[in-house]
């Protein structure tokens, strides 16, 4: 299944009866499968979940922990890309160089990396230092 169609799909699915915008995401596995999510808000508003979290939250479920392409898709003028907190998350299990392409319902699209999307992005080697100070602590 292509991602576009996947993320067109479960993008009807989502629950947001507060903001009234749907979004749809997917992304491809390592091992070629598709996960999707989309956007699920709930009274306690903004404590819902990006349509991007939920499909990495499917493809960890899973049992896979990369991912090499992403589509998002949402009705709106212009492409829409993931939230800050989702950008990070897209890292954690993709590469800088991961494709992500954004859609709007009425065709546009457009493709950029995760890197483009998420500059200066905190990563596990900014962790090292204080990986190794605590090795010495007990």
């Amino acid at each position: 299944m292509s991602l576009a169609l996947a993320a067109r799909a479960v993008r009807d699915n989502a629950y947001a009866p507060y903001s009234n915008f749907k979004v749809g995401a997917a992304l491809r596995g390592a091992a070629g499968a598709v996960f999707s999510g989309c956007n699920v808000e709930n009274v306690a508003y903004p404590e819902g979940t990006c349509a991007e979290a939920g499909a990495i939250a499917a493809m960890v479920a899973a049992g896979e922990t990369r991912l090499t392409e992403v589509y998002v898709i949402a009705d709106s003028p212009a492409p829409v890309p993931p939230c800050g907190g989702c950008r990070q998350k897209l890292l954690e299990f993709g590469a800088p160089d991961t494709p992500v392409t954004l859609a709007t319902t009425s065709g546009t699209e457009i493709t950029t990396t995760l890197a483009e999307l998420l500059p200066g992005a905190f990563a596990n080697a900014h962790m090292d230092k204080a990986k190794g100070s605590a090795k010495g602590k007990a």
